[in-house]
């Protein structure tokens, strides 16, 4: 997979209605009623009309063993299904701590004691999901997490992040805003 410049753009217009921004650790971003999503190198965004923007890079995939790899290609859909119309943006900061730790330590830390990748598992296919590394960049959040799901699973979603934000890994979370979102059934 080659790297996708993503940007979020919170604004007053975009394709994905903003129901809430919530700081879950940190500070929160400003208020915004839409989000755009664009993706590549041409997100020039100037237009003065934008609350906030947030860029990411997709990436090869880290702290995935190659059996974790091959399921979790079987069992992922893509993004932009038509009955997906349930949406959250997760921008995640984490503390100077968790990047001191060697790479294999944050793995097992992620995987072996938190169960990061298995417990996603359970909610895939019913939640799509893409991650994008804004660390890479230089930017304020380390990972957007960008997640799409039908309002039939939003409990399931609401299940997942609970759990996820319970594990040893999230002590490392210095930063998180959950932002959800519905789109726009016009465009």
């Amino acid at each position: 997979m080659r790297p996708l410049l993503v940007t979020f753009v919170g604004g007053q217009s975009g394709s994905w209605a903003i129901e809430r921004v919530e700081p879950v650790v940190g500070a929160s971003l400003e208020p915004a009623s839409r989000l755009e999503v664009v993706e590549g190198e041409a997100a020039t965004l100037s237009d003065g009309k934008s609350t906030w923007v947030l860029r990411g890079v997709t990436s090869n995939d880290r702290y995935v063993s190659q059996l974790e790899h091959a399921v979790l290609v079987a069992k992922q859909e893509s993004l932009g299904r038509a009955t997906s119309t349930r949406a959250a943006l997760i921008p995640i900061t984490k503390s100077d701590a968790w990047w001191k730790l060697p790479q294999d330590e944050r793995r097992r830390i992620f995987e072996e004691r938190s169960h990061h990748i298995a417990i996603g598992l359970e909610y895939l296919p019913a939640v799509a999901r893409r991650l994008h590394h804004g660390r890479d960049l230089g930017e304020t959040f380390d990972f957007l997490t960008w997640f799409e799901f039908s309002p039939a699973h939003a409990n399931a979603f609401e299940e997942l992040v609970g759990r996820l934000r319970e594990t040893e890994e999230w002590a490392y979370v210095e930063r998180e805003i959950d932002i959800r979102l519905v789109r726009d059934q016009s465009n």
